[in-house]
């Protein structure tokens, strides 16, 4: 993998890492007690930041190494899933127990980013929440096996 991409990557961990560092406090208050409508639009907004950081290296991945960009209407499914496959390029990034939980994550972007806040509901806001920091450290870790495994494949010309 090139160092530009690698840093690219990195940087986005680091700002997933930090979102949810800033997130604790909340996470702790909500596991003791149901979040009022402020603290459940802090919650909705920060499942919705992780997702997209998530989409984010994703995207990084899918356009440096697979070189390929969609843009039909399911792109946001189809770049999720394309995370799970291997392809000519590179190994699979993502391990297939990760599926179901995001494409929870991404359902409940999709939902926060149409809906008006007072949609939201703890009921099925809470298991994401709850659950995004083991979800987020399983995650990383598998992306940074896929930048150990990557390292020294050549991709056409390129070495990635």
């Amino acid at each position: 993998m090139d160092e530009e991409l690698k840093k690219k990557i990195t940087f986005e961990i680091s700002e997933i890492d930090t979102l949810l560092d800033h997130a604790s406090v909340l996470l702790q208050k909500c596991k003791v007690q149901e979040p009022d409508f402020i603290e459940l639009s802090a919650v909705g907004s920060t499942l919705h930041s992780f997702y997209n950081g998530l989409e984010n290296i994703f995207q990084l991945i899918r356009k440096e190494i697979d070189k390929t960009n969609d843009t039909s209407g399911r792109w946001h499914a189809d770049l999720l899933d394309s995370m799970f496959k291997e392809t000519e390029n590179r190994p699979a990034v993502l391990d297939e127990s990760l599926r179901i939980k995001l494409s929870d994550y991404m359902g409940f972007r999709h939902f926060f980013r149409h809906a008006y806040g007072y949609h939201l509901r703890w009921d099925l806001a809470k298991p994401l929440f709850e659950d995004i920091q083991e979800v987020w450290n399983t995650i990383k870790l598998c992306i940074q096996k896929f930048i150990s495994r990557t390292r020294g494949i050549s991709c056409g010309a390129r070495k990635i």
